[in-house]
């Protein structure tokens, strides 16, 4: 390896332009983003290094979605500039996901439904909660955020959900939520509040149609499972 090359930030870009993308490294893909290093740390060093704060079980590109603004920063060769690219990138990823997904997208089918929420959802560190309120066709009128939680627990309030889709006029409803810990299988207390909700939903006239859970790449959808 040519240090005066690492050094100038010229190398991952001359292999892009020699081989194409696909030939580059996660660490050289990044280093072509950052464009630039510091007098001691050319841009693929720099690159290798915020890959290194990965934590948990992400590694490589999936472990942006969890590296904080501040912690980019603490970096030396990363400023205010490179850490906002770094983070729009993660977002990139997140509506590029959702884009394609959003083409096969129905209401009716939860594997569809976990496709197009996967990216959103899958790198939160808290749990969220999503109120997605439907028309009559079961198209999307409004996706409303009902709760954002701690790490192990979200509170949802039953009399929320119904404020909301009153106020938009729902004909069906649907929750959805991430478990942070990567792991959908539903808890007691996901299935009491759905519960409640499903009771309370059939005497408005308001049903829930599905509950679903949201891990890292898998989902549980308790209508599917029959705890609906």
């Amino acid at each position: 390896m040519n240090s005066n090359t690492e050094k100038n930030g010229e190398m991952p870009y001359e292999k892009f332009l020699a081989k194409g993308p696909g030939a580059l490294t996660e660490a050289e893909l990044l280093a072509v983003i950052l464009r630039t290093g510091t007098k001691d740390c050319p841009a693929l060093m720099l690159a290798r290094k915020v890959l290194s704060l990965a934590r948990g079980g992400d590694m490589g590109l999936n472990s942006l979605h969890h590296i904080s603004l501040k912690e980019l920063m603490e970096i030396p060769g990363i400023g205010e500039v490179k850490a906002v690219k770094i983070k729009c990138l993660t977002e990139f990823a997140v509506r590029m996901a959702c884009e394609r997904a959003a083409k096969g997208l129905s209401f009716q089918s939860p594997p569809t439904v976990a496709e197009y929420y996967m990216e959103k959802m899958r790198h939160q560190e808290k749990e969220v909660i999503l109120l997605l309120l439907l028309d009559n066709k079961l198209k999307l009128i409004e996706e409303y955020m009902v709760s954002l939680g701690t790490v192990r627990a979200s509170l949802l309030s039953a009399r929320e959900v119904f404020v909301e889709a009153l106020k938009c006029r729902a004909c069906y409803l649907m929750l959805l939520h991430n478990h942070p810990s990567g792991d959908p299988h539903p808890s007691t207390q996901d299935i009491e509040i759905t519960q409640k909700i499903k009771e309370a939903g059939e005497l408005m006239d308001i049903p829930l149609i599905d509950h679903m859970i949201l891990g890292d790449n898998c989902y549980i959808s308790l209508k599917e499972e029959e705890l609906l």
